[in-house]
């Protein structure tokens, strides 16, 4: 008996996950919820465990996309095939398993499968089993391109494929795309083609080419990129030629060719320059989450009226209330005091005053909100993610670093879950930390705003008729025009800078 395992609903606007990394082997023999792979999708990484004990067949390869309901294995739960599979079958079962395989006249039919409600049409992208070929049922046959995502089709049958489209052809929802000839058994060709290959043979032959030929598994194309060297010159022992992390850390770049003595001739005048340098090119696929992130914020720009306003902060007194209170601070509460929380706590105060900067629209209702859950960005290794800090206003100035700390190193460690990501109604991002002096950042839909901040520089400014040398902050608001007016931003930020100049202000709640 055969478990099919399938990918996993991991949150209600996740509909792909990429497979990251397999810790089981094809054939290896696992245990009730063992942990078979890492996945990957565009918030988190979660691992997968297996649902019975048995033998693994693995269907998906390291990083490839598999929509949600895909199956990723398959665990043989029973304990006959696997002695079957690993005993060499005599003369007289191959024969018989040859006699066996017959056409029983029926012929699937597959069509263009649903992939989401805004779809209506796919591009057929590559055929991964020809046209004539022997396929198994739930076999990956073929690549589907979408305008939001790259899917694989599975066979539904077992028995001889024929193609009906051909790659490149743009099919729409339901269109015929191929048909299966349904057979029992394998036909006898393939157990003669198996029988008659000796190991010797099969090593010394070179494995058949397919789409995973020279391709790397996520944690190779790493290894391969910090030591330089291309897919194209690395030969991949995984399956079908699939460059595996051990080869990528095998391979050596090679040296390169001496040039050739060139006979020398008198250039002519009107020669080129030549300029000593690598030109050379890298395309990698772009991963989920970066996907993801694009989707929506080419979507917030088109989809809001969305404007940015401008404010400065004189940073001194945060500045001096920190240096004089930070070794206190850290020794009773065991973290550093930073600025986001005197930023988070202004935020709030404002917010409360400001509701219409801390609603969403939703449909046409405007829905605002008697709490602030505030959505911290965090530069992670494989993108931008935005965990969220609940009930903010009733947090305390330690309550609200430790938070921070927790959030921002399980994000760095790619830990966070899918309800630490979700629901937040307002954010706030630092581009400071990077050096960044000015920038207008993106509304994280569906919320209505986004604070930026900015590095501090020590600027002239005019002070009671004096010039001072004050540390300056820029501050940035972008907000949803169709919901928050000028009168409203504007005041909300003002209120902001006001609370960080005179942070006294947020312990009296003036």
């Amino acid at each position: 008996m055969s478990k099919e395992i399938k990918v996993p609903a991991v949150g209600e606007s996740i509909t792909e996950v990429t497979v990251g990394q397999w810790f089981k082997k094809d054939g290896d023999q696992v245990e009730m919820d063992e942990v078979l792979c890492e996945l990957e999708s565009d918030k988190a990484t979660f691992e997968l465990p297996a649902e019975a004990a048995g033998t693994l067949r693995i269907k998906a390869e390291e990083g490839d996309t598999l929509e949600i309901g895909a199956v990723i294995c398959v665990i043989d739960e029973s304990t006959n095939s696997v002695v079957t599979d690993t005993n060499k079958p005599s003369e007289s079962e191959g024969k018989k398993e040859n006699n066996s395989a017959k056409s029983t006249g029926e012929v699937k039919e597959m069509v263009v499968p649903t992939v989401g409600e805004s779809i209506t049409e796919v591009t057929l992208a590559n055929w991964i089993k020809a046209d004539g070929d022997y396929v198994e049922l739930d076999e990956i046959i073929a690549e589907v391109d979408s305008d939001k995502a790259t899917f694989e089709l599975p066979a539904e049958g077992s028995g001889i494929l024929r193609h009906v489209a051909q790659e490149g052809d743009t099919l729409e929802i339901g269109g015929l795309i191929c048909k299966i000839e349904i057979m029992e058994g394998k036909p006898a060709e393939t157990y003669a083609e198996s029988k008659t290959e000796s190991p010797a043979s099969t090593s010394a032959s070179p494995s058949k080419e397919s789409y995973a030929t020279g391709h790397a598994s996520p944690a190779a194309s790493k290894i391969l990129a910090e030591k330089g060297i291309k897919p194209e010159e690395v030969k991949g022992s995984g399956k079908d030629g699939r460059i595996t992390k051990e080869d990528a850390e095998n391979a050596q770049k090679k040296a390169a060719a001496p040039a050739k003595e060139e006979k020398k001739e008198s250039a002519p005048a009107q020669e080129a320059v030549r300029v000593p340098g690598s030109r050379e090119e890298k395309r990698e696929k772009m991963s989920s989450l970066r996907r993801t992130v694009s989707r929506r914020l080419v979507s917030v720009k088109n989809e809001t009226a969305m404007l940015t306003t401008f404010n400065e902060v004189n940073m001194q007194p945060i500045m001096d209330l920190r240096s004089k209170y930070k070794e206190l601070f850290k020794e009773k509460h065991g973290v550093g005091l930073g600025f986001m929380s005197f930023f988070t706590k202004a935020v709030c105060v404002a917010l409360q005053e400001w509701p219409a900067v801390n609603a969403k629209i939703d449909g046409n209702e405007i829905v605002y909100h008697d709490f602030c859950d505030i959505s911290i960005a965090v530069s992670a290794p494989k993108g931008l993610v935005v965990p969220v800090i609940r009930n903010a206003e009733g947090m305390s100035f330690d309550q609200i670093e430790k938070e921070v700390v927790r959030l921002a190193t399980k994000a760095r460690d790619n830990k966070l879950s899918i309800e630490e990501m979700t629901g937040g109604t307002f954010t706030i991002t630092n581009g400071g930390v990077f050096g960044s002096m000015m920038s207008t950042p993106i509304i994280n839909a569906p919320q209505s705003a986004i604070l930026g901040m900015h590095n501090i520089v020590q600027r002239p400014m005019a002070v009671n008729g004096e010039v001072k040398i004050l540390p300056m902050m820029y501050v940035a608001l972008s907000y949803d025009h169709r919901i928050i007016d000028g009168r409203e931003s504007v005041s909300f930020l003002v209120r902001v800078k006001q609370l960080l100049e005179e942070p006294e202000r947020l312990l009296f709640g003036v």
